[in-house]
Order: structure tokens, then sequence, then C-alpha cells
């Protein structure tokens, strides 16, 4: 993985494949050890890579920021291993959070509740509520179970980066910083979960995933939608993902939304104009039918509509442009605008262009 020459042994990160449908024994039960002991470990889960620590423990979550450069007020998602546990960790559950981990968990759902005196500030970020998730990943869920403790994990990747659903992904940013990498393969869905606060009445939908707004309002009634404005909880956010810029490749990505005429004839104007400027440009589509004539130094990524494929790929492209040495990343906007594909794109965008070509490109 990564710089590592065959046969080097990293001192300070040990990786380590684990059977995805029936993890090893004896992996599991060190990586538990090394939690309790307050050290930190990446897992997968079938969202993202999470890095992880004794979610009770507060020197090990500081741990984590240090690992991340993430900053203090972020809090983090802690993860449970049996739903009965959301009591030992959470006071007045509401019937709506009762209701959702009953259809969504195990899975990419985190409900923000309130807290119990004994989790640490290092978790909330100060706050009296709690992120919780009981992630569907069975090497999770058994080393979640065996440690005995909930887990502290964000996504296990330097703060502001696209996230990591490869092992390969956390050993590139998190090398000689943690202890140790569970491999479980690529992650299943790709984009992180969706967040639900349910410490109000009615709840608020703070993050789009996997689990869309539509689904939740099926099982609770009326959910009220506040993706696109969350700024308003800048000074003190209920959940990761809400106060700094996210997901964002280290090259220039510019976000280009509008109709799909209008998207390719303004990546095209784009196009002649870093052209000129002599950058090295990536391209990521997401239209089949969009042909992009391509020189012999820049790339393209077709990611197609199909928002399985789409979501699962998004970070790992991210990544592979940075790879690549792109200069500027020109995206097309993924054909559903309310998808969480966009709300990833959207955070990780350093420019953001709506296309109006009626008097030609609006650049």
């Amino acid at each position: 993985m990564g710089k590592q020459k065959k046969g080097d042994i990293d001192k300070n990160t040990q990786v380590i494949r684990v059977n995805r449908m029936n993890p090893e024994r004896d992996h599991i039960i060190n990586a538990a050890r090394l939690l309790r002991k307050g050290g930190i470990v990446a897992f997968p889960t079938e969202t993202v890579y999470g890095l992880g620590a004794n979610g009770l423990h507060e020197s090990a979550i500081k741990k984590i920021y240090i690992a991340k450069k993430r900053p203090r007020d972020n809090p983090l998602i802690l993860h449970i291993g049996y739903k009965k546990d959301i009591d030992l960790y959470a006071r007045n559950v509401s019937a709506a959070t009762k209701k959702l981990i009953r259809v969504f968990w195990p899975g990419p759902l985190t409900v923000i509740v309130k807290k119990r005196k004994k989790i640490p500030d290092a978790v909330t970020g100060g706050l009296d509520t709690l992120a919780l998730r009981m992630p569907d990943n069975i090497i999770a869920l058994a080393l979640i179970r065996k440690s005995g403790v909930p887990i502290a994990a964000p996504s296990a990747n330097v703060s502001g980066k696209p996230s990591p659903t490869t092992a390969a992904h956390v050993y590139n940013d998190m090398y000689g910083k943690i202890e140790l990498i569970l491999d479980g393969g690529r992650a299943d869905v790709g984009l992180e979960s969706t967040i639900v606060d349910c410490s109000v009445d009615p709840p608020v939908l703070l993050r789009p995933g996997k689990i869309t707004r539509r689904q939740i309002e099926q099982v609770v009634g009326v959910v009220k939608n506040d993706v696109m404005n969350n700024h308003s909880l800048i000074h003190k956010p209920k959940s990761p993902g809400l106060k700094y810029r996210h997901y964002a490749p280290d090259a220039r990505l510019i976000l280009v939304e509008s109709e799909p005429y209008d998207i390719k004839t303004t990546i095209n104007a784009l196009l002649r104009q870093y052209r000129a400027q002599k950058k090295r440009i990536g391209i990521l589509a997401f239209f089949p039918g969009h042909k992009y004539h391509v020189r012999k130094n820049e790339v393209l990524v077709n990611l197609g509509m199909n928002t399985y494929r789409a979501s699962r790929k998004l970070f790992e492209t991210l990544r592979f442009f940075d790879a690549q040495n792109v200069d500027i990343i020109l995206a097309e906007s993924f054909p559903l605008s309310d998808h969480a594909i966009m709300n990833r794109l959207r955070k990780a965008a350093s420019e953001i262009i709506i296309a109006n070509n009626k008097d030609g490109p609006s650049l």
C-alpha cells in the first residue's frame, strides 16, 4: 500500500487483512484489546472506513483529533454494537428515535440524541447531544462487541479530504499516525451515513446519505430539512460535516450545475480556458451521453447515473484525480440535485458555477 516498499515493516501502523464475512477471531481480539488500552484502530463499515477509539476514554478520543488534524469542536459519531445499547449512552430517547433504529439499524443512519453524563465532551464537542450509529458491517460489529465499549469514530482520513472507502486510502492518510488498520475490503455504500437530529420534534435531516428523507418520513412522519441551510449551526454543529469544508481533493474542484446541455457547454468552455493556462485537467462526469474530447495529459472519469455505483466510487475517484496530479477538476452536477452525491460535491467544491447558456456560457 502507498509508498511502502516490498518487505518493509511499518513499526507504527500495522495493516491486517480480515475476512469480511467471517472475521478471524484473533484479529478481532487483538484489535479490541488495543482499543481498550486507549489505542486507535481504523476499521471498515458499510459506509466508509472509521478511525476508532474507546468512546469512553477521553485521552484516546483526543488521539483521533490529532491524527486527523480535526477541529476539536467537530463532534464524533459513537458506534454501538446492539440496538439496546442506545439506552446506556442516551437519555430521554424519543418515540421517533426508537422507530428509526427499529427499521434502519444496523445500517447507514446516525441519530442525534440527548447524551448521558458518562459521554466525554471530546465526543460531542461539548454539546449535550450525541451522534449514535450501529453500523451494518460484520467486522465493525464484531470489533465493537468484543471490545465491550462504544467506539467513537469519524472517517479515517485527514480532515477535509475525501473519505476513505478502502484500507489503502486509510494507509495513505494515516501511515505512522495510528497503530492498526483492519482491511475489510471496499466499503459497500461509499458515502457517510444519513444524520437525523432526533433531539428535537419534529426530527431534522442534517446530512443526506443512502437512507433518504422520504424513507425516514415513511417511518416517523414529517422531517425538516436543514441540509442546505445548516450554516445556522456553524457555531455549535450537532454532527460531523456541518461546519467545515469536507471531502475536498487537493486539486481545485469546480462544480457546474444546470441542465445537461448547459453543463456540457460550460465545461467545454472551461476546458478551453484552463488549457490556455497550461493546467492539467480532470473531468468528472455522470451523464453517459456527454463525450468530452480530452487530450493526452487530461483525465476523464464518467461514473454514470446509477446511484449505487456513483456513490460507491465518488471518493475513490476524487482521490484518483489527485494521484494523477491534476490541477483542476471540472465536475458535472449529479442528475438528482437533492441526492447525497450532490451534497458531497458541493462541500468538496472550491467553486460552484450555475451554468446558463441562453446567451452563451456563464463563467
